[in-house]
This record gives structure tokens, C-alpha cells and sequence, in this order.
């Protein structure tokens, strides 16, 4: 048996066709998509990158392993927490990743026989690299037991498609520099913009057309999925496709300007938390299946280990996982028994901002802890029928409903912990939010306080403390 599980980094899922949208961004993964099942409704219980990868290995939210803040100095992960390579490789798989999350945290090369450090000397990774590290590694071991990880960064910041991808998403007769387009002005003025400005905007030169770098994330979209193709047809050449249980998804989405957040990944919004999870597995699984109920990504954990155990059934005390993690199994709802695996959905993030949160089908309530750069009510309600695009929050009309989610909240978190302090206190208290930390080293070397940024965030102020 082989599995291929990869992580399509800040993929948004309502940017893939399979998922509705209108533009030519994904053709093959939407073939990937009909050969299998899509889950229509999968969530990130954790964000970001850091958070989300850790509760995806470990099947457990990050209240349980203690993991909730992304780019954190105060958190660990306990070498006794269950891993999921660590499992399949004391099973009997070959374990390999190409990757590059070592550079955050080391136990995300935990349990890898073979870890592909896919860091170069920039901060951009390009999939034809995963593909020319991943090709060699998988023609070697293509005769046994495998588990393969990769990891795409094609989707994330800065978006740097080739440009012959391009005029395929802007209007070749704009100019996404012309002086007269103040769209962009928001997010140049934003509290945010000293970090952004090195990593990604003085990547991209003076823009002024904000929907230009929208097309660039959908152009970017659209080379992943020529390098997605590129490492399907190969598995086909190697004669393993058939063989392969192929696992696609997002560990988060990406906010395209909406709710006042610039081409990144926080907030607890839909565009951030609603990602796609694809799996295919010739003649194991249906063809074209689409299931609607609600999944989470610690599912991926429990529906990875019954499948191993279900072609090797000495193996099933070995990987044995009741009781111990919260993913459920997708196999009943892929295998139409069910239709996903939760009513509802906890959300939970720290790194721009602190903040928790529940979807259900109907509302998306958010209560916020430590807003960070951004201006957020303590509390936020949504009426997802009438408002899917989260704009108008009901939280002060409907104050009654608010307090009913916010006690749910409440139950869970204090059911997670059974009596531990809270991790994400613990990283407010004494480290504050990591982002923040982030912007204070930059404004340091401008002389600039934080105090003094957040009274008067102007672009012009940065830059002239640049050039003087």
C-alpha cells in the first residue's frame, strides 16, 4: 500500500472549480477530484500553518496537545503525543517527506526514515522543486510500503506565478500600476504593512489594483495544479497510481481583502477556515462521491489508519488510536454510511490575533481575545444563510444566541483542557500574540514604537523613516 498525503498551502477552497468557482484554476484537481471524493465542507480547526500540520499528525485540536499558537517560542510537543509517521513507520511503511516545516518546529521531522528539507535560500518554495525531490524518492521505494508527505507553497505569499500564467486571470490591457487605482491604499495603510512590505509587496513592486494580486493567487492556483498533474501522471508512468491513496489539502485558506485582511490567513472566517480535502483511491473509493456534512482535518489521522488496517489487519493493535485523539474516521461517509463526522466545528487561532470560535451549518459565532493589528468586536455572530460572506454581525442584535455559543464555547474549551491551564493564555500572559512580536522587530529598526504605528499607520510614515 502507498499513501500520498499533501498539503496545498493557504489553498482556498472556494478558489478550485470542484469547489464552484468560475475561473480555470484547478482542471486537474478538479479530475482528482471526480476520480474520488470531496468534501464539500472541510474545516480547519486550527490555524495557521503551524497549528493546523500538528493537529492533522497527531489527530487531536490543539487544546489537547497544547499547540495553539503558530511562530510561538513557549510551545512543545511532548515526544510521548501519538505521530502519525512515527506510527506507519513502526508499522512497517517507509516514511518520506518533502518538506520544509523543520524550519519551525522539529518535531515535524519526527518519524520520517527519509525527510527532504525543501528549504532553498528564499522565502518562496516553488512546487517544480517538491516535484524534482519527490520523483527520484518515490521511483526508489515505488515497490514497497509507503508513506510520502509534500508539502506546496505555490498558493501562499508572495504570489510569484510565472507570467505566461497570468493573462489568463488579469485583463491584459490593465495597468495594475496605474497611478489614477487607489484600491490598494487600505492595504498599504494597514497596521500590518511593515511586515508585509519585505515579504511580499516590495516583491510585486508599486501596485494599485488590489483584484491584480487576487489573479495572481489564482494564477498561482493554476501552476500548482500543473505541478500536481506533473506528479499524478509520473505515479501512472511508475504503474503505482492505482495503488496509491492520494490525500489533497488545504491547511488553511486565504483572505483575498475580505474583513480588512490582506492576502494572508487569520481570522476565523470562512475564506480562511473552509479548505478543500480531496482523497482518491482507485476502486476503493467511488468515483465522483461528494459528501456535504461537516469533516475536520483531524479526521485525516483515524481515516489514514483504518485504511492501513483494513489492507493489513495485523496491524490493527499496533495502530490502535481509540479513545486517544478526536478525528473520526471518513470512512462511512465516504462509503455513503454517513454524511461527515461533526454538527459543528471549534475554531481557534493565535499568531495575528487571538481569537476562538464555532460554525455550525447555520451561525458562526467569534470571540476574540487579542485583536492584534486588526479593529474586532470582542464578540461576532453570523447568520451564514442570509450572510455567507460574514459582513453583518449580529452579536449585539441577538445577544441571547451570542451568549448560548459563547457558554458552548466555554464547555468545550474547559472539557478539552480537564484541568489544564489554557495554552492560549499562557502564550498571551507571557509572550503575547507571536505576530506582534513580528512587527516590533521591523518598526525597531525605523525607530518606530508600536505605540506610535497603531496611532498613525500611514505607508508614507515607513517609508520616509526608510529613506532618511
Amino acid at each position: 500500500m502507498k499513501i500520498i498525503m499533501i498539503s496545498l498551502d493557504s489553498l482556498r477552497a472556494n478558489r478550485l472549480g470542484c469547489y464552484g468557482y468560475n475561473k480555470p484554476t484547478s482542471p486537474y484537481l478538479d479530475k482528482i477530484a471526480s476520480e474520488g471524493v470531496l468534501f464539500e465542507n472541510g474545516f480547519a480547526s486550527d490555524i495557521p500553518t503551524e497549528v493546523a500540520h500538528t493537529s492533522i499528525f497527531t489527530g487531536k485540536v490543539g487544546l489537547r496537545t497544547g499547540v495553539v499558537s503558530h511562530g510561538s517560542e513557549l510551545t512543545s510537543l511532548p515526544k510521548s503525543t501519538e505521530w502519525m509517521p512515527t506510527m506507519l513507520r513502526e508499522a512497517g511503511f517507509t516514511t518520506g517527506a518533502v518538506d520544509n516545516l523543520y524550519q519551525l518546529k522539529e518535531w515535524f521531522a519526527r518519524g520520517f526514515r527519509y525527510y527532504i528539507n525543501s528549504a532553498g535560500g528564499n522565502r518562496w518554495i516553488d512546487g517544480k522543486t517538491i516535484n524534482q525531490l519527490a520523483k527520484p524518492w518515490i521511483k526508489e521505494h515505488k515497490e514497497e510500503d509507503f508513506f510520502l508527505f509534500l508539502h506546496y507553497w505555490d498558493a501562499h505569499t508572495p504570489y510569484l506565478p510565472p507570467e505566461e500564467y497570468i493573462p489568463t486571470f488579469y485583463d491584459k490591457d490593465k495597468d495594475p500600476y496605474d497611478s489614477m487605482n487607489t484600491s490598494m491604499d487600505k492595504a498599504y495603510n494597514h497596521l500590518a504593512y511593515p511586515f508585509f512590505k519585505h515579504h511580499h509587496f516590495d516583491l510585486l513592486g508599486p501596485v494599485t489594483d488590489a483584484e491584480y494580486i487576487n489573479c495572481l493567487y489564482d494564477a498561482e492556483i493554476r501552476y500548482l495544479d500543473d505541478r500536481l498533474r506533473e506528479i499524478d501522471e509520473y505515479l501512472e508512468d511508475l504503474g503505482i497510481k492505482d495503488d496509491t491513496l492520494l490525500i489533497l489539502f488545504g491547511d488553511h485558506g486565504e483572505s483575498l481583502t475580505e474583513h480588512d485582511i490582506y492576502w494572508d490567513h487569520c481570522g476565523l472566517y470562512d475564506t480562511t477556515v473552509r479548505v478543500p480535502i480531496i482523497m482518491r483511491w482507485p476502486e476503493k473509493i467511488p468515483g465522483g462521491k461528494k459528501v456535504n456534512g461537516f469533516i475536520q482535518q483531524v479526521d485525516l489521522m483515524p481515516t489514514i489508519l483504518e485504511a492501513v488496517t483494513k489492507q493489513s489487519p495485523n496491524l490493527q493493535e499496533k495502530l490502535s488510536i481509540h479513545g486517544k485523539i478526536d478525528g473520526k474516521s471518513l470512512w462511512p461517509a465516504i462509503l455513503g454510511h454517513a454524511d461527515g463526522t461533526q454538527k459543528k466545528i471549534y475554531l481557534s487561532e493565535c499568531a495575528w490575533q487571538a481569537a476562538r470560535g464555532i460554525r455550525t451549518k447555520k451561525h458562526k459565532f467569534i470571540r476574540t481575545l487579542d485583536s492584534g493589528v486588526f479593529n474586532r468586536p470582542p464578540r461576532e455572530l453570523y447568520d451564514l444563510a442570509n450572510d455567507p460572506e460574514e459582513t453583518i454581525n449580529l452579536a449585539d442584535v441577538n445577544p441571547d444566541l451570542a451568549d448560548q455559543f459563547e457558554k458552548d464555547l466555554d464547555n468545550w474549551v474547559q472539557e478539552m483542557l480537564q484541568g489544564k491551564e489554557d495554552p492560549m493564555m499562557i502564550q498571551l500572559r507571557d509572550d503575547g500574540l507571536p505576530f506582534r512580536k513580528r512587527i516590533e522587530k521591523i518598526l525597531a529598526n525605523f525607530n518606530l514604537t508600536w505605540e506610535e504605528w497603531h496611532a498613525n499607520p500611514l505607508r508614507e510614515r515607513l517609508d520616509q523613516k526608510i529613506h532618511s
